[in-house]
């Protein structure tokens, strides 16, 4: 299995895979994360930033943001160790959202508000996965899937 870590979406199919209308109720996403050792900003701003801590400013941004397209944060972390399986190089930190829909996740990446704060995001990742997540039917009564909504 070949992984290839991106920033934005480079591939033509997925793209249009994105502005399907996806599976019926809420999505989560997950996103594992890859930082840059430094921030490295498309205008060429000086700055001392770690890429860590201009993603950091992203996800404040985002935490507020999400509320508004129905959206919340479930979940972030370190990653510490790889237990299981093989890549070249693990991710940094793992983040959880939800929404009610892939619609509203995409309709907030569109907004002006995504678009001012997606500048620290660019700044900060080297790269990242993000893996469109729901829970399957026969768990979405169980006491797992009702503290994840």
């Amino acid at each position: 299995m070949e992984v290839v870590n991106e920033v934005t979406p480079t591939d033509p199919e997925r793209i249009r895979g994105l502005m399907e209308p996806g599976p019926d109720g809420p999505i989560f996403m997950v996103n594992l994360l890859k930082f840059k050792d430094r921030a490295e900003y498309a205008d060429r701003r000086e700055t001392d930033l770690s890429g860590r801590d201009a993603y950091a400013i992203y996800g404040r941004g985002v935490a507020e943001l999400l509320p508004k397209f129905g959206g919340k944060p479930v979940f972030a972390g370190d990653v510490t160790f790889l237990s299981l399986g093989q890549v070249e190089e693990p991710w940094d930190e793992i983040a959880i959202a939800s929404y009610p829909s892939r619609a509203d996740m995409v309709r907030m990446s569109m907004s002006p508000e995504w678009q001012e704060i997606s500048v620290h995001r660019t700044a900060g990742l080297k790269g990242q996965l993000n893996i469109e997540t729901v829970i399957p039917p026969g768990l979405s009564g169980s006491a797992w899937a009702s503290n994840a909504e």
